[in-house]
């Protein structure tokens, strides 16, 4: 089939368990296994399908919400990347969930439906609830395929994953980071490196936030912090407490 006429409903209409989503026009809902729900809508052009994805996490107003703010805007999640989109200002209909953001996926980062109907890929766009804090409008393809894969969208009850990417060595227990430069970890990563420079003279750790804000911790009988970029700041002694509490809220802006 030429991927430039695909019959996006028909071929839709063939997965498993497919209803109409009441109410949303040009919008399915669909189930392949159980404990995996799927929800897709046209785009406002209909020439992409906008997809999400439930794991045993599923919330249809949730999935309705994400897919109709992602319709209207579609245009304005990709404005600053083409790969790995992202837009605030989304609301959760019910309160139970805290995102703020709807992230979208391009195809190159994805490649959802490359073995079963590799027509349809460069036709989808996933679609996730998501924390602004996550992304920094800035990341490369490659960078794009590692976020995707870290975030784990498809659980739609997750907590945030701040984007975050750090370097660091410690003197005592070896440990370094293996990258040229700073790299994409989690939260949980920095909290223990910066735990672990306790006593452990020389060591050091740099982290960057998704504004581009670098910050660099060093011991040297204590913790000291700088602020870290083209003109490094004077580094300021500081608590642990407070060192972290420091680091979760620059993760957070």
């Amino acid at each position: 089939m030429d991927p430039q006429t695909v019959d996006l409903p028909a071929v839709v209409a063939g997965f498993r368990n497919v209803t109409q989503i009441a109410g949303l026009d040009g919008a399915w809902r669909w189930s392949p296994v159980p404990g995996i729900e799927f929800a897709g809508a046209l785009s406002a052009d209909g020439t992409r399908l906008l997809q999400l994805s439930g794991r045993d996490s599923y919330d249809h107003e949730l999935a309705v919400a994400t897919l109709e703010f992602a319709r209207e805007r579609e245009k304005e999640i990709f404005a600053r990347n083409p790969y790995l989109g992202a837009l605030e200002g989304f609301r959760t209909p019910t309160g139970r969930h805290g995102f703020d953001a709807v992230v979208g996926i391009a195809p190159e980062v994805h490649d959802f439906y490359h073995v079963q109907h590799p027509e349809l890929t460069p036709h989808v766009r996933l679609t996730f609830p998501a924390y602004a804090c996550e992304f920094s409008g800035q990341e490369t393809l490659d960078e794009a395929i590692t976020r995707y894969r870290m975030l784990r969208l498809n659980n739609l009850d997750r907590e945030p994953l701040p984007f975050l990417r750090m370097r660091y060595a410690n003197t005592r227990t070896k440990g370094r980071s293996t990258n040229p430069g700073r790299g994409f970890t989690e939260p949980r990563r920095l909290v223990e490196e910066i735990e672990w420079m306790e006593g452990a003279g020389g060591s050091f750790v740099e982290f960057e936030n998704r504004h581009g804000g670098v910050w660099r911790v060093e011991w040297h009988g204590t913790w000291l912090l700088a602020e870290w970029g083209a003109r490094p700041g004077t580094p300021r002694e500081i608590g642990l407490g407070e060192l972290l509490e420091f680091a979760s809220s620059r993760l957070r802006d």
